[in-house]
Parts: structure tokens; sequence; C-alpha cells
């Protein structure tokens, strides 16, 4: 099998065909083809399989990337999903919309050699699409039915892989979530154009079908609050997400047609979805004909960006108060919005805001006031410092204004009628961070309710590390031993 390998010299890098720009602006399709099987293969031989293999050591889930990329090359695609379904709850959900550039592929050897790095995310991508075609993606079957049940509040990325791996053990597990679908941000927030909905709902009705409960429009404060939770489960895993969107104080923010990413992102991803969306009906978070704002440069303003394109924006424009080098966002976002017409103002903040009386539409925003920024003295991010250059205002036309500005946590221990629940200076669940769990005895947190906004590849680790200390947890108190025996 090594004889397939090494082939990074012989082989250029071949990524899977992307759709043109001028067709992707034109519907929420994904922008990449399936690789075919020999090309997948192909690809894979290119890795040279390294001693030290800096893909792996990067990969948040230690997936082991590797032998599944040698299998792969050998045509043993059964195998290679097994492996990398071992360490991945969701590989195919990670082999979209991971940050490969940041990640697994930018630590690739032969990336750094200046060979163009082994394509790991779409290799990972095609493996487990065929595993689902050719049926080998089989219900959890437990070996064990066990007595004991979780609940899980949440049914996002953290809050579906815990789910999985508890099953996979036995356990009754019961899923809460407050939305009328399971995926969460997966659903919700992503835009199809990254990752497309029936890919999201073959794993959740996969795990429904493998014994897991979920309970949809089931608010934890309002339905059933934490301490119920508690007496009705044997463990309770808080896997929330972080939703309370990260505001802008400037004159003129309060206007119409100024809003928060994640509900412009919410009413285009009910609209594909088929759900009667009034606010997107009505015009108010349809980006079509109108002059677009974006305030921000991380994923989801680049998702906010490609998303008012394919709207049919008049135009797209995102402000990010530093440079290129050093906005969040993956680079690969940036190159695909700039390939469809989004224009980047780098070193740019808003101030204020102009509402649009003249034109017959008082009350809503027309036009967007900013300025020029220049990078100090390296920040706590390790970035240069934003600070604003004098004199340099300037005006843009927008009708439209998205803020992507991040996110924090929403308020727990009120909104869960549960005051003591433990939160951190930040509003995030304070937790032993080697257990999981929080303050509350059999209440344990993963994902971003504890790390803060993040990537999803991270939030799946979490769940799963999660789901193995509320199992050792389950099992000491079964056996009435002390909770330090776990350590």
């Amino acid at each position: 099998m090594a004889a397939k390998m090494l082939r990074f010299v012989s082989v250029a890098q071949g990524t899977p065909e992307k759709r043109p720009a001028e067709a992707r602006r034109r519907d929420f399709a994904e922008i990449y083809a399936e690789y075919r099987p020999e090309k997948a293969s192909e690809q894979a031989a290119r890795c040279s399989q390294c001693g030290v293999p800096f893909c792996q050591i990067h990969c948040p889930l230690s997936n082991d990337i590797p032998d599944w990329l040698m299998l792969t090359a050998a045509g043993r695609l059964e195998e290679a999903y097994e492996l990398s379904s071992a360490t991945n709850s969701m590989p195919e959900v990670c082999g979209r919309i991971c940050p490969q550039d940041r990640l697994c592929e930018g630590n690739c050897v032969i990336e750094s050699a200046g060979h163009g790095t082994v394509t790991i995310g779409s290799i990972e991508k095609f493996i487990t699409d065929t595993a689902w075609e050719k049926g080998w993606v089989k219900p959890i079957r437990p070996a064990l039915e066990r007595a004991q049940s979780v609940g899980i509040v949440g049914a996002g990325p953290a809050g579906l892989a815990a789910a999985e791996q508890l099953r996979r053990k036995g356990y009754r597990v019961h899923v809460y979530d407050r939305h009328d679908r399971a995926g969460g941000l997966l659903i919700y927030g992503i835009p199809n154009f990254k990752l497309e909905k029936p890919v999201v709902e073959r794993r959740t009705q996969w795990l429904a079908e493998g014994g897991i409960a979920f309970h949809l429009n089931v608010e934890v404060g309002r339905e059933v609050t934490l301490a119920e939770l508690r007496r009705r489960h044997d463990a309770v895993l808080i896997a929330t997400g972080v939703y309370k969107a990260r505001d802008l104080q400037a004159p003129g923010s309060g206007l119409g047609g100024i809003v928060q990413a994640m509900t412009y992102l919410t009413a285009s991803n009910r609209k594909g979805l088929g759900d009667a969306v009034p606010a997107f009906d009505s015009g108010q978070l349809d980006a079509a004909g109108k002059n677009v704002v974006v305030i921000g440069g991380g994923d989801t303003a680049m998702d906010c960006v490609r998303t008012a394109v394919r709207q049919g924006a008049k135009s797209v424009k995102c402000l990010y108060r530093r440079d290129r080098e050093n906005m969040p966002g993956s680079m690969r976002e940036v190159t695909h919005a700039e390939e469809e017409g989004v224009e980047f103002l780098w070193l740019s903040a808003p101030e204020a805001f102009d509402g649009a009386a003249a034109k017959g539409a008082a009350g809503n925003v027309a036009t967007a006031i900013a300025h020029r920024m220049r990078l100090g003295a390296r920040d706590a991010t390790g970035r240069g410092a934003p600070a604003k250059v004098e004199n340099s205002a300037f005006r843009l036309p927008a009708d439209l204004v998205i803020k992507a500005l991040g996110f924090d946590p929403e308020p727990l221990p009120v909104l869960f009628k549960a005051p003591e629940l433990a939160v951190t200076d930040w509003g995030t669940v304070k937790v032993d961070h080697r257990t999981l769990m929080s303050n509350l005895d059999g209440v344990f947190a993963a994902g971003d309710i504890v790390r803060g906004a993040s990537l999803v590849v991270w939030a799946i680790k979490d769940g799963r590390d999660a789901a193995a200390s509320i199992d050792r947890y389950i099992q000491l108190k079964a056996a009435d031993l002390p909770a330090a025996a776990a350590e």
C-alpha cells in the first residue's frame, strides 16, 4: 500500500471542480462538485505520510488523516470511512465547512515545501458522502441498553456529537432544542452554498433512528426548567452555543434596515427550507436590489456577503477594521466572496448611519458613514490594534446594513430559571475543565457556551469529551464511588 503514496512530486494538487462565479451567484447550491473516485484516490496518494503528521496535530479532533488518506489511495473507502468516523461525529460536515486552510491543510508538510497541500477536506467529504450513498452508515445499535438517561440542551454540533457518543454507550439520550429543527447553526446559521441542509437532516434523522429522542420547540426556562431536567435525567449537558449578538453603538444604529447577522441568515435559511418568513417576504430581510453593507471580518460576515450576492443585491461591501492579513475568517471564504463580486473595504469602520426620509422611506437607513483605520501595536490577540485615522470619513450607499460582530452567551441562569448555575465574567458556563462539569452536580457543559464563539470542529470535540465525562460520572455514581475516583 505504501507504494501508492508519496506522489506529491509527480501529481499536482487538484481540487474538485469549482462552479464559475457567475453561475454560483444565481443559486444557493454548494460551489464544489464531488470528486470522482479515481481523482480522490489520486489526490489522497499525494500524502507524504509524515513521521510527525502536522495535519493531525492541528486538527482539534486529532483525526487520523494520514491513515485514511492511505486507505483512500488504495480504494479501501469503507475502511477509510470507519477510520474517519471513529474520531469525528460529522466528517461530512467538517469536510465542507472546516477552515482547512487554517487547520489541517494549512499545516500540511508538502504545502510548506511548495507542492500544494493535500486536499484533505474534499477527500473527507468524498469518503463520507460515498459511505452514505453505499449504505455503510448504519444506525446506532448499542451492545448494552442502560437504564440511565442523559438530557442534552441544544441540538447543535456539540449536543449532537455528545448524543451520538452517549447513545453508543447505551444511554437513553434526550435532546431538547428551542427550534423546530435539530442542527442549530448548521441548519439556521450556515448557508446552503457551504452546507446543504439535507446533509444535516440526514445526520439528525440517523441519530433519531439510532434511538435518540429529540424534543423540539422546547425552551428550557419556559416549557421546562433546568431543575426539572435534573430530576428527569441522571446527567444533563448544556450545549446551547452562544447567540447573543454583539451590537454596534453609533448614531443612527436604530434605523430600519440595520439588522443582526443571525437574524438575516436565519431568515434566508428558513426561506430555503420552505418556511413562511414574513420579514423576508416583505423585503425587510431580502437583499434583492439593495446596496448592502456588512460590518465584520469573520466567517459569519462572509456568509452574509455571499448570501446577499445570491439574493440579487445591487452592491455588496464588507467593512472590516483591520487588513486582509489580520482578519479572523477563512481566506478561502474571502477569495470566494471576491470572485462573486463582493467589495472589501479593509481598514474601515462605521461611525454613523443616515436615514432615508428624503426618499419617502423615513426611518430606514440610506447611508453608512465610515472612517479609515490604521493598525498600531499588537493587542492581546496578537494582531495590530486598530485606531481611527482622523478626518478620513467617507459615505457609502446602504439600504441594508448587516452587523456581523460576533456573539456572546445569553444569560443562562436567568433564561433557565437557575440562578445557582455559575457563569464566568464573560457569561460562559463555569466548568471544571478536567471533567466539563459545572458547579451543579451532574450538570455538564460543552461547546461555545464554555469556550466562547468558535469553530464547529471544536464544538464536536467538546461534545465528545463531555460524553466521556458524563459516562464516567454515571458509572461512578452507579458504583457508589466518590467523584474523585474519576481523576
